[in-house]
């Protein structure tokens, strides 16, 4: 009896941990003030299409930046990130190097990427932030569709936390990064898993 009394309290343990999540997709949560990018919980994912056979995608780590968001006037929100262009890896070592070099990012002469928000527009647990993205020395508005994942306090560090899921697609030639264009595609989209905390 006890056995089974273990795997019924074993069995309904995920649905009541699903339950209490800390975060929940809740604006209401998230009280006014500036927050900082938890930058090991934000990553900046691209996707190019390779010679017309394959989507090809690597990812932006060490990611840093700050939003300054009010509830009560969510459209002045303020958004700052920079991603350092060192971060930028894929599946292939040599593919990194490459991608670092003057062909693409030419990191030792543009060691960032910048996006500095102009214009936010919030709708419930969604938003469309367009900002000034400046990468490879050339600044040129991008617009961002963001969602809401969630907000509440985290349990380990005891600080609020929210996050937000946002895409957009630019066109590397835009940025003086036309290098293999058509056969590595001129569209590049993103995908930005972005994690903030209190300071």
């Amino acid at each position: 009896m006890r056995a089974l009394i273990a795997l019924a309290l074993f069995a309904t343990a995920p649905v009541a941990f699903a339950q209490e999540l800390p975060g929940q997709a809740d604006a209401s949560r998230v009280p006014a003030g500036t927050y900082v990018v938890d930058t090991g919980h934000t990553q900046v994912d691209f996707q190019v299409n390779h010679f017309g056979f394959s989507q090809f995608t690597g990812q932006a780590g060490g990611t840093t930046g700050s939003l300054t968001i009010d509830p009560a006037k969510p459209n002045d929100a303020k958004l700052d990130i920079t991603i350092p262009t060192s971060g930028i890896v894929t599946t292939v070592a040599a593919l990194d190097k490459h991608l670092a070099s003057p062909d693409f990012f030419d990191s030792a002469k543009y060691p960032t990427i910048r996006f500095v928000s102009t214009k936010v527009v919030v709708t419930g647990t969604k938003a469309q932030i367009t900002g000034d993205l400046t990468l490879h020395g050339v600044t040129k508005p991008v617009t961002l569709d963001t969602t809401l994942v969630g907000a509440g306090t985290n349990p380990m560090s005891k600080k609020l936390n929210f996050g937000f899921e946002a895409t957009t697609a630019i066109k590397r030639s835009d940025f003086g990064m036309d290098k293999y264009v058509p056969f590595v595609s001129d569209e590049v989209k993103l995908h930005i898993n972005a994690a903030f905390s209190a300071k």
